[in-house]
């Protein structure tokens, strides 16, 4: 089972999201803590699952460039497996997530310019299953 966590786990998860590769020194500064605890809260987090891994973000993931959009699709009965299949093979598609509510999966769409978006529009468009679906760009990066 999960720990709960604290002020302190949350604030040094943020830092960490912000920058994985802050040291537990730098850590330690920010958060008016010792280099040990701030070694033993990552080995805690670590060891109970809530931190799962250390990653690098592209500079392609973090710049403006490109058209990035959240598509809702609506799945029409029993053929979510079908259109999971065909989003899939979309390499423009970075990620689809299953939701609750209204709609039944969140796409997330990048590319580089309008004329291919617009096409993974029509492409998507076409997937049989979709009932139907509603895209948002995303226009800036606040967090």
């Amino acid at each position: 089972m999960q720990e709960a966590l604290d002020d302190l786990d949350r604030r040094l998860i943020a830092l960490l999201r912000d920058n994985g590769r802050l040291t537990t020194a730098t850590l330690a500064k920010k958060l008016a803590v010792s280099r040990g605890t701030i070694h033993n809260r990552i080995d805690r987090l670590v060891r109970g699952g809530t931190i799962l891994g250390f990653t690098v973000r592209l500079r392609s993931e973090t710049e403006d460039d490109g058209v990035r959009a959240m598509t809702l699709i609506e799945v029409r009965g029993n053929e979510t497996d079908a259109v999971l299949t065909a989003l899939r093979r979309l390499p423009e598609i970075v990620q689809v997530h299953s939701t609750s509510g209204r709609w039944d999966l969140v796409a997330e769409i990048r590319v580089q310019d309008l004329a291919t978006f617009d096409r993974v529009l029509r492409d998507l468009r076409r997937i049989k299953g979709i009932a139907n679906s509603e895209t948002n760009l995303l226009l800036a990066v606040y967090k």
